[in-house]
């Protein structure tokens, strides 16, 4: 199997593009937890897919239509991975107000927790 793409890219990536949609304005998610809340393919070792996933998510993120929030995909560490590209994503996180601290996101504050979370930053949320 070859380990830098998924066993049906189409399939595995329009189904990055969808989650990567339901981010919302002003919140990021890391592609390995973007792997995490897509279920492992079918005939894919689940050690594989956890150790593979994250890198999967990225060339999905590579390849993506217009219409995808690619910016609001971030690595582990909360910074944005060194390409061409990475500095207009941090503008668009930055017009989105998103802060950079040493290049860093704050990934508590800023970090989507998934479909259904609520929409409000946690640091707005006061009870």
């Amino acid at each position: 199997m070859n380990n830098l793409t998924p066993p049906n890219p189409a399939i595995y990536y329009e189904q990055v593009w969808q989650l990567t949609r339901q981010i919302p304005r002003g919140r990021v998610a890391t592609y390995g937890q973007l792997a995490q809340l897509i279920p492992c393919p079918a005939n894919v070792d689940p050690d594989e897919y956890h150790t593979f996933g994250a890198r999967w998510v990225g060339s999905a993120m590579s390849a993506c239509p217009a219409d995808v929030p690619w910016q609001r995909v971030i690595n582990s560490q909360g910074k944005i991975s060194q390409r061409p590209g990475a500095e207009m994503q941090r503008q668009l996180l930055e017009n989105e107000g998103i802060p950079f601290v040493k290049d860093k996101i704050d990934l508590r504050a800023y970090q989507w927790r998934g479909p259904g979370e609520e929409e409000l930053p946690q640091q707005a949320k006061l009870f």
